[in-house]
């Protein structure tokens, strides 16, 4: 990206922050379809030294009219999450702060966020396992607790990006016509689960910052933040990645810590659902994969 178009920006990274200057540094990752992309920016002057821009553009209109409309109500999303939802978030399941954000046009939005590896959180971890995915599981659990009933306002009506209200286009070209004649009825039981929460959306290993000892986590990335039961992020996170003894180490592990944290009146029936529903979501998300796989 030219200077020339990094300038409004970092002018306006400077002006909110109440710094001197800020200075771009290194670019992170790209973002999604190449549709912008995320930037560490060093201030002077400042109480923050460094943050991180996301700056998204959809101007490019890429894929179907369904597809386009999805990525960019995700930044819509984000936003309100960012917003309204964030800073409710502790330090026993950590997001970086939102300090500043604007949409300077109806296809672009730039999210400036706490740079989380001045806070210590500084390495990913492509496979969790053991300690690590202990430690994810837990954010999840105590993120879903947190927000337990909770209306999704502004947020997505149902989250997570591979539900089939939004990819209706994939599930009509699975090959295995079996899978996605029952699509309806696992999506159906998804979304009239009892207990629902909030859903990260999107709850891979990489959207995942550990500190070096690895003992604490942030999570990042909420552009599929909503409604959801709380199975359907863990299915994700341990889809493909465990043995069936660390599987159910991890659902254990998931539940306690869900349970604890709520009336104790509640705890055996959420469970109960939870882990009825959980291959349920194991199974709405191979119809996905199905699905996206013949594209």
């Amino acid at each position: 990206m030219s200077p020339r178009v990094d300038a409004p920006l970092l002018d306006f990274v400077a002006r909110e922050l109440g710094a001197t200057s800020a200075r771009r540094g290194e670019t992170l990752h790209s973002l999604w379809g190449g549709c912008g992309e995320l930037f560490r920016v060093h201030l002077a002057g400042a109480l923050e030294s460094t943050a991180v821009v996301k700056r998204a553009n959809l101007t490019r209109h890429d894929g179907s009219p369904v597809s386009h409309a999805r990525k960019r109500a995700s930044y819509d999303v984000e936003l309100a999450f960012y917003r309204s939802f964030a800073r409710e978030c502790g330090e026993t399941f950590r997001v970086p702060r939102l300090l500043a954000a604007n949409k300077p046009a109806t296809s672009e939005w730039w999210l400036v966020l706490e740079d989380l590896s001045a806070g210590g959180f500084e390495r990913h971890v492509r496979s969790p396992k053991g300690p690590t995915l202990a430690t994810c599981i837990e954010w999840l659990a105590r993120f879903h607790a947190h927000f337990f009933g909770r209306a999704p306002e502004g947020l997505w009506p149902e989250g997570t990006y591979w539900h089939l209200g939004t990819r209706r286009e994939e599930c009509a070209r699975i090959p295995d016509r079996a899978l996605a004649n029952q699509a309806p009825e696992l999506d159906r039981l998804l979304r009239e689960a009892r207990f629902q929460t909030l859903v990260h959306g999107d709850a891979k290993p990489m959207n995942f910052c550990f500190s070096p000892d690895e003992r604490r986590v942030a999570a990042v990335d909420f552009q599929y933040c909503g409604r959801g039961s709380g199975v359907r992020d863990v299915a994700y996170l341990l889809h493909g990645s465990v043995s069936g003894a660390e599987e159910a180490s991890a659902l254990a592990l998931y539940f306690r810590t869900l349970t604890a944290a709520m009336p104790s009146t509640l705890a055996r029936d959420v469970e109960e659902e939870g882990r009825a529903l959980y291959p349920v979501a194991q199974r709405d998300f191979e119809r996905f994969l199905a699905g996206w796989g013949t594209v």
